[in-house]
């Protein structure tokens, strides 16, 4: 099922006394498509190199794609019950890697097949978000247990580094501008930094205590943060250790989450406590909403296919009408 949206939009104050006007290049059209399996609870996107968008159905236990072109939906089973699939990305080839964040393991899907094959991570509990680096490994977060690691998946080796602050809650991982690991501890209100080949984690606290980072996001030069207790957007500069942080147009409780950067360098961000989307500006420092068109929607994750276009999985708490995969044009 799709439904399509013209967003209502509103501009920030700081823009209107300015008389500044956010870029066009993604105008704020949302089309949802319903995913097929009810109440699955949608996750974080991924885009193949076909375009294909993957998705994870946290509670229906399935890893799940949409064609565009086609507009339909394929969704596999996980082996394991109750495996929790939470995280997903696709390599060079389209293979698909995914978190298991109820039962400890990184699963790989092969598309044409659809085989599952699932690796079982000793300390890492609760897998969560994962992402390759520049060595080509998968790294991933686990939040419960504390912990950062990789798997190679070419030789199937697996390593976990313990976060050196108790209870830091690494959540949100991304491949940084200068080589580093960059993650989100949710937790004790920094970032962690690891260099591939390297045990070392660094740690850089935001300027507001407690911030919440959750998401992160890169333009190849800063870093940008969802800073989810705080209801601010934050930057950091990894070269510098410079941070910069804004509060986000719908006040303290409007609890920022997923993020990516548009084509453009437009941010983009979800305030799921205030159902919408933000755009800001990094030029002119102004920011846009655009109204998500089902209440009560949380977007965990968003990514960029390769015209540009915005993908984000929308779900919501138990029993809202939140079900589905959404597209931002």
């Amino acid at each position: 099922m799709r439904r399509v949206f013209n967003a209502a939009v509103g501009v920030s104050l700081l823009g209107l006394c300015l008389g500044l006007a956010a870029s066009t290049a993604l105008q704020g059209r949302i089309t949802e498509y319903v995913v097929p399996t009810p109440e699955s609870l949608p996750h974080d996107p991924a885009v193949d190199p076909q375009d294909r968008v993957w998705y994870t159905g946290m509670r229906a236990n399935v890893i799940g794609v949409f064609d565009p072109a086609t507009e339909t939906f394929q969704e596999f089973p996980i082996p394991t019950p109750n495996s929790g699939p939470h995280g997903l990305v696709s390599d060079e080839e389209g293979t698909i890697w995914f978190t298991e964040n109820a039962v400890g393991r990184i699963g790989r899907l092969h598309p044409e097949s659809g085989r599952i094959r699932e690796f079982v991570a000793p300390a890492a509990k609760d897998p969560h978000t994962p992402v390759f680096g520049p060595d080509g490994r998968l790294w991933f977060t686990a939040q419960r247990a504390n912990r950062v690691g990789w798997l190679d998946p070419r030789t199937f080796n697996l390593r976990e580094y313990r976060v050196p602050t108790p209870q830091a809650r690494p959540y949100g991982i991304i491949a940084g501008p200068d080589g580093r690991m960059w993650f989100c501890e949710l937790g004790a209100g920094q970032l962690g930094a690891i260099r591939p080949g390297s045990s070392l984690i660094e740690e850089y606290p935001t300027p507001t205590p407690d911030s919440g980072p959750r998401r992160l996001a890169t333009d190849g030069t800063y870093i940008w943060v969802t800073e989810y207790y705080a209801g601010q957007l934050a930057r950091f500069n990894p070269e510098t250790q410079e941070w910069k942080e804004w509060p986000s147009p719908s006040g303290a409780d409007s609890r920022p989450y997923g993020i990516a950067v548009s084509a453009s360098g437009q941010i983009w961000y979800n305030e799921s406590g205030a159902n919408k989307m933000v755009r800001f500006d990094p030029e002119t420092e102004t920011f846009q909403t655009f109204e998500m068109p089902s209440p009560n929607s949380v977007v965990r994750h968003m990514v960029r296919d390769s015209n540009g276009t915005l993908w984000l999985a929308v779900s919501g708490p138990h029993g809202t009408d939140n079900n589905q995969i959404a597209r931002i044009d």
